[in-house]
């Protein structure tokens, strides 16, 4: 019988690309352009914490309701609504009216007796124009009546709430942002690839639902249906001949037969997977698990005028498969403990092997391979189909490969590409638009350099026809995610010169110990030895601490960075910091101890209940502050964003960062080693290595680099890796493994250095870190 199915299928069923205006709705104005306004809307939302206060609230839907909709009433001429927008209170609440459209449309018809529509405006000089006209108009029409919601927010709001639904639809709504936050759903080919699929989804809800109770829009598809549902008029003509009320609506309790009929609909209409790469099944009540990575939009990236920092790419992946005919079936039922689907990445983590045995497939419905998050810089994927050989010696062999490049895909309809394999399955991969990431760096040891930024070595002593080289400074290579240098930090240690028969470097002043960043990378002049970059970006210098505080360091970028610790002999919970910046007093940054906000690691590991019950019982919190130590997140307060927002996350024992565009990269990496420092000195101990003088050799570039490759959880958990976890999931859930992990597998063996007495010994370095 399914044979039987899968023939009548493959007959009745045309492509998404096939879909036209014609076999389904057509869409009467530009939903990719109203789309991304909504996008920009909805975070403008989302930041405005006035917006959500219940004072603010009841006095918006009051002006909505008694001054906005009447005006706009009069002016409207037939169906046509005029040029104008309201306030941002008001269009807030206008929004939110029309996501309810049978809501809507009563309550237009009980009050005018005819459907109320917006103005269809995308150019932001438009949109500036059609404000200014609002604001003529209202003027002339409420002369007592402020423009803009003026109401105080801070006072209890005595005002009786006169339409109760939509003052709870739009407290509702209230987070909507958070399900459309993904920065590439602001890309053009995103919106482009959304608007086809969502008239694929009406072109299946026309045809293809009978007998089925209701389907479920994707998340890419909720975004164009929210969209058509905030311009009334527009909406109501395209979609009077549809069956909306079969549609599952945004907050709706999802139900696993829902989900089922939704992806069998589909799947019998253009014979490809339902769900892809950005556009999943998220909905109240059944929501899936988070996912590890987390992006956000940047307006700006204050670290373009570093010219060695490049910019991250991320990309999410989803791998489907299906086999192809019976013949498969056979050849499962043979091999089916031997035969399986490897999945590799051409670059960056050519270590990384996820395997799928083949008896997991389905000849009636589509399988989920993996879902993962990768660099650009990776390239692609490739599939290869591993087969049993018998034999005295039993061996596999690849069969045959599918390879996904990300330029390809790119340029594909609907982002997404099929390939077959052996001509027994059928593959589908689908990508999102890559968008910048947040930066990852960390600081790595490196050779000791004297005051002109060059490594102390007898090459350079040769070059400089042995003339001493004067001052000693420790050194750290800073690598981003590709392993590219992009700064070098050195920390003052030692002045003097060191000559045989007994003159050696000597311990400088306290306060001439300081720490500079240079931009850029070493100029090597002999293998591995080379010169410091000549550009400063940044220096730190001691000074005498306030009261109450331990360490005291003055930035040349302007701030001043205290540190305190109540005993040292405590944990190291009891950090504190404060970061005073008078240059800048419109936005303020602060220190939190571990990771919070968005780092805060919710682990999902593969436990049993037992272990977990055991791992919760045996000292948790001693555990939860093991874990937590080294790290700190920054924090930037503006009046935007009065209730902050994560601009980074430090881990100051390893020297490891990541920080979002808008972060500077030079002020990071200051307070990283600065807080080493602080805590070196007042522990009197070497707390994160800054003794090592040598560079470490670590694993090979793109056998497993950091951060390239990052798996969904839901398809981790199934799946097979030839890999530790620790390397498919975000840095910072285990840093030590991946640290470590990164300096090669015989990096516990690798034998002690040894440091030239030129270099002026342990104590010299003791003395300027430790004392």
């Amino acid at each position: 019988m399914s044979v039987i199915r899968n023939v009548a299928h493959s007959i009745s069923s045309r492509t998404l690309s096939d879909v036209s205006e014609i076999d389904t709705v057509r869409l009467s104005f530009d939903i990719v352009s109203a789309a991304r306004r909504n996008i920009g809307f909805l975070r403008a939302v989302s930041e405005s914490q006035w917006l959500h206060d219940t004072a603010t609230v009841v006095e918006a839907i009051r002006r909505y309701d008694e001054l906005w909709m009447p005006l706009i009433s009069d002016l409207m001429v037939g169906s046509t609504p005029p040029m104008v927008l309201p306030p941002f209170d008001i269009e807030w609440v206008w929004f939110c009216h029309t996501l309810n459209p049978v809501s809507y449309r009563q309550y237009c018809e009980a009050r005018f007796s005819k459907l109320i529509g917006k103005p269809v405006i995308f150019n932001e000089e438009n949109e500036e124009y059609a404000l200014m006209r609002c604001k003529e108009l209202w003027l002339r029409r409420h002369p007592t009546e402020c423009f803009e919601n003026e109401v105080d927010s801070s006072l209890q709001s005595d005002s009786v709430v006169k339409i109760e639904d939509l003052f709870n639809e739009v407290r509702k709504q209230r987070f909507l942002y958070s399900k459309f936050s993904w920065p590439y759903m602001n890309e053009l080919v995103y919106l482009i690839a959304s608007r086809q699929r969502y008239k694929g989804f009406l072109y299946v809800l026309q045809r293809f639902t009978d007998g089925y109770s209701r389907i479920v829009p994707s998340l890419d598809i909720m975004l164009m249906w929210m969209t058509h549902h905030s311009y009334p008029t527009v909406y109501a003509e395209d979609m009077k001949d549809i069956e909306v009320e079969k549609i599952v609506g945004m907050w709706e309790t999802l139900k696993e037969k829902e989900v089922e009929e939704t992806n069998k609909a589909w799947e019998n209409a253009f014979d490809q997977p339902y769900e892809k790469a950005g556009g999943t099944m998220e909905f109240h009540g059944l929501a899936p698990i988070q996912p590890p990575v987390y992006w956000e939009v940047s307006d700006t990236d204050v670290n373009t005028k570093y010219k060695s920092l490049f910019p991250r790419f991320l990309l999410e992946v989803c791998i489907f498969v299906r086999l192809k005919s019976t013949a498969s079936l056979r050849v499962v039922a043979d091999d089916k403990k031997h035969n399986f689907l490897r999945l590799r990445i051409l670059r960056c983590h050519r270590e990384m092997k996820i395997d799928k045995p083949i008896s997991g497939f389905s000849l009636d419905s589509w399988k989920k391979v993996s879902q993962i998050f990768c660099e650009f810089g990776t390239r692609g994927l490739m599939l290869e189909l591993h087969k049993h050989v018998g034999g005295c010696f039993k061996t596999k062999k690849v069969e045959n490969t599918a390879t996904f490049l990300w330029n390809d895909l790119l340029r594909a309809h609907s982002l997404t590409l099929e390939r077959e394999l052996d001509k027994q399955m059928r593959v589908v991969a689908s990508i999102t638009p890559p968008v910048q990431a947040p930066y990852l760096l960390k600081c790595v040891p490196d050779s000791v350099t004297d005051d002109s930024g060059t490594m102390v070595s007898d090459v350079i002593l040769r070059m400089n026809h042995y003339r001493p080289q004067e001052g000693r400074w420790l050194s750290r290579t800073v690598l981003d995610h590709a392993g590219r240098e992009c700064f070098v930090v050195r920390i003052r240690v030692g002045g003097g010169f060191w000559r045989r028969g007994g003159e050696t470097p000597s311990t400088v002043k306290w306060e001439d110990r300081i720490t500079e960043v240079r931009e850029g990378s070493w100029s090597y002049v002999a293998g591995s030895i080379g010169r410091a970059p000549e550009k400063v970006v940044g220096t730190a210098t001691p000074q005498e601490p306030p009261e109450n505080w331990q360490a005291s360091w003055s930035f040349s970028t302007g701030e001043e960075f205290l540190v305190s610790w109540q005993s040292p002999s405590t944990s190291l919970c009891d950090l504190r910091f404060c970061l005073i910046n008078q240059t800048t007093p419109d936005s303020t940054l602060k220190l939190l101890k571990g990771r919070k906000m968005q780092y805060k690691v919710e682990k999902i590991r593969s436990e049993s209940k037992e272990q977990e019950r055991q791992n919760k019982e045996i000292n948790s919190e001693e555990q939860e502050d093991e874990d937590e130590e080294g790290f700190v997140t920054l924090v930037r307060f503006t009046d935007d964003n009065p209730t902050g927002r994560a601009t980074a996350l430090l881990n100051w024992k390893l020297l490891i960062i990541e920080l979002l565009p808008e972060e500077d990269a030079g002020l990071a990496i200051l307070i990283c080693i600065s807080i080493l420092r602080s805590v070196s000195e007042m522990r009197k101990e070497d707390a994160g290595n800054l003794l090592i003088r040598r560079r470490i050799k670590e694993t090979k570039l793109g056998t497993r680099d950091w951060g390239s490759v990052i798996h969904h959880p839901s398809s981790s958990s199934s799946s097979s890796s030839s890999i530790s976890s620790s390397h498919l999931e975000p840095w910072y859930w285990n840093p030590k493994a991946v640290v470590t992990s990164d300096r090669g597998p015989n990096a516990a063996r690798q034998p002690a250095p040894n440091y030239s007495p030129v270099e002026g010994g342990d104590k010299l370095y003791k003395r300027g870190i430790i004392t």
